[in-house]
């Protein structure tokens, strides 16, 4: 739990710096979230002090978040292998205006499943599903 709060500051300075991204959640809000989530979810962390997290709903198999505060510096990659590790299938929703993040996940094995997802209110970015199998 001590790694909460670097945890919230990854995903609030890539909020921050994402112009098509609304702010919908206040940084102590997200913060709690992470607080409210942290024993329900496996949660990996990279870098001392913390540079990124990925985070693993084990029941669904479904990676929730994966946010680096250096994108293309490999943290990414280090910490997907590690979600990876010992799982047969993986599944994930990015947003349709990110990029990157699919171009990233494609070349980590991921395909797209299906077309546009709606965003979940209070949500107002459109997501795609992506999916992972060993």
């Amino acid at each position: 739990m001590d790694d909460i709060p670097a945890c919230a500051a990854v995903i609030n300075s890539w909020i921050d710096r994402t112009d098509w991204f609304p702010r919908l959640y206040g940084p102590e809000t997200i913060q709690q979230a992470f607080h409210d989530a942290w024993d329900k979810r496996e949660i990996f962390v990279i870098g001392a002090p913390v540079e990124g997290y990925v985070s693993i709903d084990p029941a669904q198999r479904k990676i929730a978040a994966l946010y680096t505060a250096r994108p293309g510096a490999g943290l990414g990659k280090a910490l997907l292998d590690t979600a990876k590790d010992g799982r047969e299938m993986l599944f994930l929703h990015t947003h349709v205006p990110n990029d990157a993040a699919q171009r990233f996940y494609r070349r980590e094995g991921f395909v797209q499943v299906g077309g546009a997802l709606p965003p979940e209110p209070p949500e107002t970015v459109p997501e795609i599903r992506m999916e992972w199998r060993a």
